[in-house]
């Protein structure tokens, strides 16, 4: 069976996109800090006959990535598919007038730093089998101005910028790599911000393999 990877894999989105990606026949490795709460979702989704397993890593602390998808080859198999959707709510954010190195620095870190890093260690593989999907998920600030999230929007938009960046490089290899940018409160209430509802667009550009990035707004009100 393909394998998709998820990175960031908690109870919301991640969860919905394993659902969603296992429901078309994949395994999934979930990816996370915290080993009891990926071993509940990887029981979730075992109940409904989707094979999952779980794999401890801290995206601000390099190896521990590296080490997390060697585990996952040597358990599941080849990466077919990497989805990089990691938050970290407690890094602080900041207005733009307060931007300092200081807070800044720990966002580029968490974000570009631990993509490079996950991105990095499955790219040689998926390049050497002319084929692999990599979806990389930020905040709509990434693209549109939110001054009061300042510091972590200049590390997603950086991160936007190197993903498309890729796209464009890998484009003649049979390695599609997407940016999906959302705007919405996921799970607040409106239909069309539901984590399956958004879940089932990483599955649509995966199976198109044709968009370089998805802006999906869905604003309350």
């Amino acid at each position: 069976m393909p394998l998709i990877t998820i990175i960031g894999a908690g109870p919301g989105l991640g969860l919905e996109i394993a659902r969603a990606f296992g429901q078309k026949g994949f395994d999934v490795a979930l990816v996370a800090r915290d080993q009891s709460k990926l071993d509940a979702l990887a029981q979730t989704l075992a109940g409904e006959g989707i094979h999952a397993q779980g794999f401890t890593a801290d995206v601000s602390e390099p190896a521990t990535i590296t080490n997390a998808l060697q585990s996952i080859r040597e358990a599941l198999g080849p990466i077919d598919v990497l989805e990089y959707s990691p938050a970290d709510r407690t890094l602080e954010s900041v207005d733009a007038l307060d931007v300092t190195m200081e807070n800044l620095q720990p966002q580029i870190d968490f974000y570009i730093g631990g993509a490079v890093t996950a991105i990095g260690a499955v790219l040689p593989e998926m390049i050497e089998s002319n084929t692999g999907t990599i979806l990389v998920t930020t905040g709509g600030g990434s693209l549109a101005p939110t001054p009061a999230r300042s510091n972590i929007n200049i590390a997603a938009a950086g991160l936007r910028n190197w993903t498309l960046n890729l796209n464009g490089a890998l484009a003649d290899t049979g390695v599609y790599v997407a940016l999906v940018a959302i705007t919405a409160l996921i799970g607040a209430g409106r239909p069309d911000a539901e984590p399956d509802v958004i879940a089932r667009s990483y599955v649509k550009l995966y199976e198109e393999r044709r968009d370089a990035e998805l802006h999906y707004v869905a604003y309350d009100g």
